[in-house]
């Protein structure tokens, strides 16, 4: 013998095979069970139908007759919506023109839509903080150029009347027309050289 005794397969238990005889008796017992199963539903099912008049209420009744509960479902009542098996309708049930039920995001897609619109409303009628803010802004900038506007009028209105007075007293200075271009022109001049030296200071 070795040393660390009989060593054994790691295979456990012998197997058992159940012979055609054993195979035969169980599958008798089960129809016999169905049979029974099958009775019994019948026997409730014919005092269901007694009491409703309807065809459809019957055809209910047989459907959870047929049910089987497994487990804790026959001790506990169980309300889990996923649990649930749904249940086939027929053609004729169906509505059609019932108001379709929305699924989360869909409502939660129009909730958003809505709550656009709503705020695009408030932004036009200038109820809303940025709106407020943007016509603010606005105003400033209308208000800036309007200055700036009136500034430049201003000097247009200052040079020009101050240019036609000196070349008025020019021509009332000079009899002849060349010495009144050649005024105009060292006029023009000094105008430009002066204003070009006090943009550069």
């Amino acid at each position: 013998m070795p040393k660390g005794g009989k060593k054994g397969g790691h295979k456990g238990r012998m197997r058992t095979y159940t012979s055609p005889e054993e195979i035969d008796a169980q599958m008798k017992e089960e129809k016999e069970r169905k049979k029974n199963e099958e009775e019994e539903g019948a026997a409730v099912n014919d005092n269901q139908s007694e009491d409703k008049l309807t065809a459809s209420g019957s055809e209910d009744s047989d459907d959870e007759g047929s049910q089987k509960r497994k487990g804790v479902e026959g001790l506990i009542e169980i309300e889990n919506p996923n649990r649930a098996a749904q249940k086939t309708k027929k053609v004729t049930d169906i509505e059609l023109e019932g108001p379709r039920q929305l699924s989360r995001r869909e409502r939660e897609e129009i909730e958003k839509q809505k709550a656009k619109e709503r705020y695009m409303k408030m932004h036009l009628a200038g109820k809303t903080d940025q709106a407020k803010a943007d016509l603010a802004r606005l105003a400033i900038i209308r208000k800036q150029r309007e200055e700036a506007a009136r500034k430049k009028e201003e000097e247009r209105k200052g040079k020009s009347p101050a240019f036609v007075n000196v070349v008025e007293q020019l021509v009332k200075m000079s009899r002849c027309k060349s010495e009144i271009y050649y005024c105009f022109l060292l006029c023009h001049c000094s105008k430009r050289s002066s204003g070009g030296s006090s943009s550069s200071s």
